[in-house]
């Protein structure tokens, strides 16, 4: 069976081309841009096969704009800063000549953060839906962490995706601050009055649970950082639902 790949895309001149070059097996390669500012367009246009662009609202929305635009039944969506190793390649090429009775398949992946390869903080188990069936699958309406909803059974694959995070504190404080923003809407329909154990007692928590209970103290210093950055993006989170709450 073929494949469509769709890489969604802002601002990735930095990763684009490796991406692209990443799903080079797939049979038709799809850019989704939401307008970028840098060179993502002009290294892209060499390399992929259909370019599409639409204001970004959110991902789930871009990406299930683009699903129904692929030309093949099989999907498979990386994000720009993730890459397909060889094993994995194989082993979706493999799937595709086969017969299965799946709508999509989960897959691991294995993350680095500021170049160091992260074995725990609460990452370890991190998965996936990236290959789908185009007519039975499509992500649910969130503006943050959507999953995918299928109509029929999904599998799991063996082999892992590379996920490249983020390259500097900076930048990883910068996505949690913007999905804190994002995510405030949708605990909007789900949080009744916001307290101190919102403000104050869950950041500590979230902290003690990737630091320690997920073993974070085992990845070192930026296991240190990323756990006391999720506890931070947890007090993000309530203060911008706090702020949208008011300004309603």
């Amino acid at each position: 069976m073929k494949l469509s790949a769709i890489i969604p895309t802002g601002n990735e001149e930095h990763n684009i081309v490796n991406a692209i070059k990443s799903v080079d097996f797939a049979d038709e390669i799809i850019i989704v841009d939401s307008f970028s500012k840098d060179n993502t367009i002009k290294l892209a246009t060499k390399l992929a096969d259909t370019i599409l662009q639409r204001e970004y609202i959110n991902s789930a929305s871009q990406k299930n704009w683009a699903i129904p635009q692929a030309k093949f039944e099989w999907i498979f969506l990386i994000d720009a800063d993730e890459r397909v190793p060889l094993d994995l390649k194989e082993e979706i090429l493999e799937v595709l000549s086969s017969e299965n009775n799946f709508s999509g398949f989960w897959i691991k992946r294995q993350n680095y953060f500021m170049g160091k390869k992260i074995r725990f903080s609460g990452w370890r188990g991190d998965k996936v839906i990236r290959l789908f069936k185009r007519d039975k699958c499509k992500y649910e309406e969130k503006n943050v962490h959507a999953e995918i909803i299928s109509e029929g059974k999904i599998g799991m694959l063996k082999n892992k995706l590379i996920h490249n995070t983020f390259t500097s504190k900076e930048a990883y404080i910068d996505k949690l601050r913007r999905y804190a923003r994002w995510q405030a809407k949708d605990y909007d329909r789900i949080t009744n009055k916001i307290t101190v154990y919102h403000t104050q007692v869950k950041p500590i928590i979230r902290f003690i649970k990737h630091y320690f209970l997920q073993l974070g103290i085992l990845d070192g210093y930026v296991g240190f950082i990323i756990s006391f950055y999720q506890a931070k993006a947890v007090k993000m989170r309530y203060d911008y639902l706090i702020k949208f709450r008011n300004e309603k």
